[in-house]
């Protein structure tokens, strides 16, 4: 099962593997806090991110712009099918915003590509 949780979030035994996704490392977290490896290689790229946050671009094209980077990059996130295919895997992001981030467009791309991949998949979970 994929899930997305903020950072700040208690950790639960159900996380499984926790993966940070963000580009930079959260505010005010010691990363012994966190509990997480941290991949910011498949976080969305430093320009793609600040257009984001500054307002230039909508949630939808934010999604399809780094959908277009995880197809030209997919050695970032395929590790990602591995732990999800070995139990729960917990995307977590530093983002106020729970339902417009990173972690949610990524979690959605790693349901496709198991989904491509056939039966026995993970399923995906998306947290509120």
């Amino acid at each position: 099962m994929i899930c997305c949780k903020r950072v700040y979030d208690a950790l639960e035994p159900s996380d499984g593997q926790r993966v940070l996704v963000d580009r930079l490392w959260p505010r005010n977290t010691r990363k012994d806090e966190v509990h997480a490896l941290w991949l910011r290689e498949v976080a969305p790229s430093a320009a793609l991110r600040k257009a984001f946050h500054q307002g230039e671009v909508d949630f939808a094209g934010f999604s399809q712009r780094y959908q277009q980077e995880l197809a030209a990059h997919p050695e970032h996130w395929y590790p990602l099918l591995d732990l999800a295919a070995k139990g729960n895997l917990t995307l977590l992001y530093a983002g106020k915003d729970t339902q417009h981030n990173n972690a949610q467009v990524l979690a959605a791309w790693l349901e496709d590509e198991l989904e491509r991949q056939g039966p026995g998949s993970s399923p995906v979970c998306y947290a509120p």
